[in-house]
């Protein structure tokens, strides 16, 4: 029998609901972490897990990531998350959909979905045909549409913040960068890379995906797996494709000197980010670097302003610089400056808001 309530409490998430509609064939799971800062936002992740244990183990991780992700973008929002069981190509269908819409509705605010794997901007005007909280929706309805725009745009900032702080330049001109997976953030990553001047280097386990970004940028180099993207002579690193690309194996080949991607979850486990520093290798923290696209939907909750959010994105940059200069007068490596640059905000913005207001 699954331990929910010792999985859950572990990371002392706040609540966790789980959704079920017979008729539909909806089976989800939304968990909100932390609200210390605000309603909870993360997106709503259709995967066809080999188990619901292995699904709320996943749901509960990714709406922690999502809390500290919010934190540090600077959101005035906690950390949610939603998956659901199935597989979209076969199992995604309206009804499914709007039962899952009734059920985000029926938290009241707590909870704003939007767009993961499995789900599109598409599913989420359905989702909202149900529900007043819902982001990432069609620019026909008012959303900011494909949030890979400004997630690819914040991981551009990050790896600038990362060159400057390790070279003393922010340019990466001339710069090597090896891209592994070149799909909805990956190829708009590489554009930013070549119109800054590297030189690009990429894989990806889809021809398609590859063939497209070659027909944009005939320079970029191809290789044929990560393993070659990863032993080749590269100075940047790019995760853009599943977690946990930074294994041990894949630590102790690398020969680039800074990390810096859009994949969530890039640490295979606990002590990575250590042997990542003991070989001297920068790592600029997923979360932190791939928080664009959380903010492009988060700016939906006001009245969409695309030109505001990529103003907000921009200050991925000084974030990342901030965590590496933590990292450096504490001593520790940076993703453990960024878990505490997040903590902090949290608890401190928490207390705050805990202020009696009367009434």
């Amino acid at each position: 029998m699954t331990d929910v309530f010792g999985q859950s409490h572990k990371d002392s998430h706040e609540q966790v609901v789980f959704c079920a509609d017979r008729q539909s064939g909806l089976r989800a799971i939304i968990a909100i972490y932390n609200t210390a800062l605000g309603p909870a936002l993360g997106g709503t992740r259709f995967y066809p897990y080999e188990s619901e244990q292995a699904a709320l183990a996943d749901v509960l991780n990714l709406s922690k990531g999502m809390a500290y992700k919010n934190a540090l973008a600077g959101l005035d929002l906690g950390g949610g998350k939603a998956v659901i069981i199935g597989d979209p190509t076969k199992d995604k269908n309206e009804a499914l959909l709007r039962a899952y819409g009734r059920f985000v509705e029926s938290l009241g605010g707590r909870y704003y979905t939007a767009c993961d794997v499995g789900t599109f901007s598409e599913d989420m005007d359905l989702v909202a045909r149900e529900s007043r909280y819902v982001t990432g929706r069609t620019p026909a309805h008012g959303g900011a549409g494909d949030s890979s725009i400004l997630t690819a745009f914040g991981v551009f900032q990050g790896m600038r913040a990362s060159a400057a702080h390790l070279y003393g330049t922010s340019s990466l001109s001339g710069k090597r960068v090896g891209v592994e997976g070149v799909g909805k953030v990956g190829h708009r990553l590489v554009d930013h890379l070549i119109d800054d001047g590297a030189e690009v280097v990429v894989c990806d386990v889809s021809p398609a995906a590859v063939e497209r970004v070659r027909q944009r940028h005939p320079s970029v180099e191809v290789v044929a797996d990560a393993r070659a993207l990863t032993d080749s002579d590269i100075d940047v690193y790019a995760p853009c494709a599943l977690g946990g690309a930074l294994d041990d194996d894949t630590v102790e080949r690398l020969r680039a000197k800074i990390v810096c991607g859009g994949a969530n979850n890039q640490l295979a486990h606990v002590g990575v980010e250590k042997q990542l520093a003991d070989r001297g290798i920068l790592y600029a923290p997923d979360y932190v670097v791939n928080s664009g696209g959380v903010i492009q939907v988060a700016d939906e909750i006001e009245g969409f302003s695309m030109d505001r959010a990529r103003a907000k994105a921009t200050q991925i940059f000084d974030t990342t610089l901030k965590i590496f200069g933590i990292a450096a007068e504490e001593g520790v490596p940076p993703a453990v400056a960024a878990d505490r640059l997040a903590e902090r905000r949290m608890s401190e913005v928490g207390r705050i808001r805990g202020i009696w207001l009367g009434g």
